[in-house]
């Protein structure tokens, strides 16, 4: 592990100056000794001038209270500094898939790039930011890939997820490795699990989970405790035979055993139940749904976990016996809302099979679901009922659906929509809960795929490559949007289009407005009602990563990093060995 201390922003060209702002001076000198400990993360929401959670707050709803940066003020909004970060390095022509903002306390950022090396910024000079220090856990680049989704801080900790499988823990004063744990390994046939998500700390226990399903491992989530990282308790998304939910792998050859699940974004944390809510992956092998008939529990679905116990609470499973990818990993909002005239606890989602559902978050039961997406011919509906596709026929262990959209064995090829990426995938959502409108960015289009068998290697489990058929597939109308809509009524309210599909996600403010960051530099402000656009500016490399805003003094500022994967195999002679950290600020 290298570890590096107060760096100067002036070595390398690592600060860039791009404009001034004014100097809040007793900000600069007054330093804190509060720790975020567990109830100011449960009342996270209530500290807009942080942004302690990756998703904003324990029910991820990404909405800021701060009003300075407006609808009438944000065309004035201008880059005020930038900071060039590390895992740049061996990442392969498309680049690191960094879908990370920064975390804020008190003046601090924290954050971590692709390689997992964790870094401290102080960023309570207008002018710049600079390294307090940089803590790199060493992780090998051969046989890994660069990715993260965040971080979490606990108390004096910061937690971090790293691409070969460890989660450490680094002491935020001194960015020195408290504890080095190995997590995630290899299952039975060889698939190797990893970290897609940032951990969330709650209840003095760090959640991870594996997000490798689509590489043929079984999806868990996992309990450390946050002290000293020893493991407590792991949830496994496909259950083995007996154990409740395995009577719905129909096959003959353990396709359990293979059979995804993966968990890709991190969960939401309902305090008052002590729930973690938690949307799971697709089933696997991923296209042909003949291999392991059955509902697929609890694959494509919501769970709640007892934090105390990892015991399953409950589920709901958006898309039984999946085969187009429309897993449910993407965020789940928790918040409160005045549905036919009573007050209700809720999950609310925008699922990638193209809906936006809302559940009763205390038992999961079912309560609606809307077309949000502009194109879906999967199904006719969801059954206002239950809660299941209009065709869903739980006699049936290989589902239909709509046939002429479901490509089975020895079909050619179907046009599907919404396309394989959904809707909404991993994007993170907000939730304005004073206008009670949700937010979520993605993909509109449509995909054809044609019925490719999958070999099984026998009745102990396995895939067999060299005996599946190849699949074919394609894309079309492909284009990028911005969601808004209404939960309470059940509808969209608007929808604004992007040339290309967008992977960052979007916060929104109490400015009346909604932030969001484009793979080709863009960084953008709409309107929170009419979804007109009212500011953008370029930076000049990829965003994946979703804006956040926080303030210092009176001073409110937005930040977005860099870090996404290139549209085209695009060399950027100054910026290839960094990803950045931009802030803006009114004039």
């Amino acid at each position: 592990m290298r570890h590096h201390s107060r760096f100067s922003t002036s070595l390398a060209g690592v600060c860039v100056l791009v404009a001034s702002a004014l100097v809040v001076a007793d900000q600069q000198q007054v330093g804190y000794s509060l720790t975020v400990n567990k109830d100011r993360l449960i009342n996270a929401a209530n500290e807009p001038q942080n942004w302690l959670l990756m998703n904003g707050d324990y029910g991820s709803t990404r909405y800021s209270k701060l009003t300075q940066i407006n609808r009438e003020n944000v065309k004035d909004l201008r880059m005020v500094w930038a900071l060039a970060l590390g895992g740049m390095a061996d990442v392969g022509q498309n680049g690191p898939e960094n879908e990370v903002n920064p975390l804020i306390d008190n003046g601090f950022m924290y954050t971590t790039d692709g390689w997992g090396t964790v870094y401290k910024i102080d960023a309570r000079n207008p002018h710049q930011g600079q390294y307090m220090w940089i803590a790199d856990p060493g992780v090998k680049h051969q046989g890994n890939a660069p990715r993260t989704r965040g971080i979490a801080l606990w108390e004096d900790l910061v937690l971090a997820n790293l691409p070969d499988g460890r989660v450490i823990a680094v002491n935020r004063d001194t960015g020195e490795i408290v504890w080095d744990k190995m997590v995630a390994g290899k299952q039975e046939f060889g698939g190797v699990e990893e970290f897609l998500t940032a951990p969330l700390v709650a209840d003095g226990k760090v959640l991870v989970q594996n997000g490798s399903g689509d590489g043929g491992t079984r999806g868990w989530v996992a309990a450390l405790d946050v002290k000293t990282g020893n493991e407590l308790w792991r949830f496994w998304v496909v259950p083995k035979p007996g154990d409740p939910g395995s009577d719905s792998w129909k096959d003959d050859h353990n396709a359990w055993k293979t059979g995804g699940g993966g968990i890709w974004q991190t969960g939401s944390y309902d305090a008052t139940t002590n729930l973690y809510v938690v949307g799971t992956g697709n089933p696997f092998p991923i296209y042909d749904p003949e291999f392991r008939p059955g509902d697929n529990l609890y694959t494509n679905s919501a769970i709640a976990l007892d934090v105390a116990t990892g015991k399953l609470a409950w589920y709901f499973q958006y898309t039984p016996n999946d085969s187009w990818d429309y897993d449910e990993v993407g965020v789940h909002m928790l918040h409160d809302l005045t549905i036919g005239g009573t007050r209700r606890k809720v999950v609310t989602h925008f699922a990638r099979n193209g809906f936006f559902y809302t559940l009763d978050r205390t038992n999961g039961k079912f309560i609606n679901a809307e077309k949000y997406v502009n194109d879906v011919n999967w199904t006719k509906g969801i059954d206002p009922k239950t809660g299941k596709p209009y065709e869903y026929d739980p006699k049936l262990g290989v589902q239909i659906y709509n046939r002429e959209a479901r490509a089975l064995r020895g079909d050619g090829k179907k046009r599907t929509c919404p396309t394989w990426h959904g809707g909404i995938a991993h994007q993170p959502t907000a939730f304005n809960p004073v206008k009670n409108i949700a937010y979520g960015v993605g993909t509109e289009g449509c995909f054809s795929q044609n019925g490719a068998a999958v070999g099984s290697l026998g009745k102990e489990g396995g895939i067999n490559n060299k005996l599946s058929e190849r699949r074919q597939y394609s894309s079309d109308l492909y284009y990028g949007a911005l969601t808004a809509f209404d939960p309470a009524g059940h509808k969209v309210l608007g929808k604004a289009v992007t040339d290309i599909e967008i992977r960052s996600g979007v916060t929104a403010t109490a400015g009346g407005l909604v932030f969001t960051a484009l793979q080709d530099g863009w960084v953008v402000a709409y309107n929170d009602e009419t979804l007109e656009e009212l500011w953008r500016f370029n930076v000049g490399t990829p965003l994946k990563g979703a804006p956040v805003t926080y303030a210092i003094g009176p001073k409110q500022y937005l930040a977005v990093q860099s870090g996404g994967r290139h549209l085209h195999p695009v060399k950027f002679d100054k910026l290839e060995n960094s990803s950045y950290l931009f802030v803006f600020a009114l004039n």
